[in-house]
This record gives structure tokens, sequence and C-alpha cells, in this order.
């Protein structure tokens, strides 16, 4: 029971990473109706930004995760930008140059930070807690921390701000958006960059529990999108269910299959995709095209 219970907590660091980058798959795809498959390749960026001012500036980690987060919301302003020209009019060329803004990145994190990667100390240096016997680590409690407050903050933006109401009336009906004078363009500039910033937060934050390099990407971003998936795309509170559920299951095939970890992960995710093709709370999907 001790080991399940330790499992878990192991788990729901992971998980609240995965909610983060599966979250910004979901608030792009819900505003726009577009997977950006640049996404998982600027959590990279982010990750490398943040380790580059926490360890080389020597920045306090949460100013260096700041930084990182605005770099790299700059990039998904720049990504929108290149792309708003083909809106509504060549959808698969879109999605042909998310994939290729995601292939610039990759060369651009070798060009600037080799292919070696770097292992980032944690920020806390207390020692584990006890917890009715359960050893936890005071950094999965931060990173849990974080990532509750950033969807706590993206569920008000989104409820209470006019520009959050902007890009629901976008998500909802592009073309009434329009009509009522909503500047549609602005709305999906704004979802890109929130989306990249909570890629720049989960790297940022994973960058303490995993070994940074070019294929961290890879690795966020394949379990990112099955959360996503998972708890419905497009779907916000989806994603963050989504990514726990992940993050659990991938920590207890960790500790049970061992080199098998990754197999049986998407085995159980492919057969709750059979089961419910929608994901858990099966929002309809999004088309643009």
């Amino acid at each position: 029971m001790q080991d399940t219970l330790q499992t878990l907590v192991s788990g729901l660091s992971l998980g609240a990473v995965y909610a983060l980058v599966a979250m910004g798959f979901s608030l792009v795809y819900r505003t726009m109706g577009l997977v950006n498959f640049a996404h998982a390749d600027i959590a990279m960026i982010g990750a490398y930004a943040a380790s580059t001012f926490y360890l080389t500036s020597k920045l306090p980690f949460a100013v260096a995760m700041v930084t990182a987060i605005v770099v790299t919301g700059a990039i998904g302003l720049v990504i929108e930008r290149v792309l708003r020209p083909l809106e509504n009019k060549d959808f698969d060329l879109m999605l042909i140059g998310t994939i290729g803004f995601g292939i610039v990145l990759q060369a651009v994190a070798v060009i600037v930070w080799g292919t070696t990667g770097r292992a980032v100390p944690s920020p806390l240096h207390a020692a584990p807690l006890d917890i009715l016997g359960i050893r936890v680590r005071t950094y999965d409690l931060l990173v849990m921390a974080v990532a509750a407050i950033a969807v706590v903050a993206l569920a008000l933006f989104l409820s209470r701000t006019k520009r959050g109401a902007a890009m629901q009336a976008v998500a909802m009906d592009h073309e009434a958006a329009t009509a009522v004078g909503i500047d549609v363009g602005r709305s999906n500039a704004l979802a890109f960059a929130i989306g990249a910033g909570l890629a720049a937060l989960a790297g940022g934050l994973v960058g303490p529990m995993l070994y940074v390099d070019a294929s961290l990407g890879g690795a966020l971003g394949i379990k990112g999108f099955a959360a996503a998936m998972l708890g419905g795309f497009g779907s916000i509170q989806g994603a963050v269910v989504g990514g726990v559920a992940i993050g659990v299951l991938d920590s207890y095939a960790a500790g049970h299959f061992q080199g098998y970890s990754v197999l049986v992960t998407f085995l159980v995710f492919t057969a709750a995709i059979m089961i419910r093709p929608t994901g858990i709370f099966g929002e309809r999907t999004v088309s643009r095209a």
C-alpha cells in the first residue's frame, strides 16, 4: 500500500507537467481548430531557456521561469503571425507549417545549446517530507502547486476577462465573433502566446525532474498530446484530468513494467480512446477547414 501511494505522488507531479502541455494544445485547438505540432518543441525551448537563465545567468529559479515564459510567448506570437495569412484558406498547410516550425526549433536548440544536454538541480534543497510513511519531495509539491495556480489563473482569465470572453466566442463561432467586431487575429495570437507560455512552464518545471536535451520535447509532447486526447481535445478541464491520468498511469507502469512502461501506458491509452473516442469530457471536435 505504501509503495502504491509513493508511486501515486510521483505520478501526480509528472501528471501536473503533462496537464500544462495538454492545456496549451487544447487552448490553441479550442480557439483555432488547429493542432500546433510545434508545441512540444516550444516546451523543449522553454526548458532550455529556463535552465540557461537559472544555471548560466544565475537568476533565481522563479525569475528564470518567468523570463523563459516571456521568450516562448514571443515565439508563439511569431508562429501565429506567420500562419495567419493561411487561416480559413489552407488548413493543411497550416498544420504542415507548425511541423516545420517544430523542426526549426529543434535545429535552433542544437545550434545554441549543442547535443549534450544538461541536468538541472532542484531549486529546493529541503529534505523530503515524511507524510504517513510516504516520502514526498518538496519539489514535487512545488510542481503540483504551480500547475494548480496556472490552471486556476487560466480558468479565471477565460471566464472573467474581456480577452478571455473574446477567445471563448471565437472558439464557439468564428464567423459570429467576427460579425460582432471581435478581432479574431488578436484572439488567435493570444491563444498561441498563452499556449507557448504554458509549454515553457511545463518545460521549466520538468527540468529538475528529467534530463534537458533536444529530445525532451518529444517525450513531453507525445504524453501531453495523449493527455489532451484522453481528456477531450479542446477541453481545458479535460486536459487537466487527462494529464493527471497519464502521469499516474506512466508512474505505475514504470514501477511495474520497467522497460515496457511506455508500451503499457499507450496500450491502456489506446484502449480508453477506443472505448470513448471523444475523450472523457467528450467535446465535439472543431473544424475550421
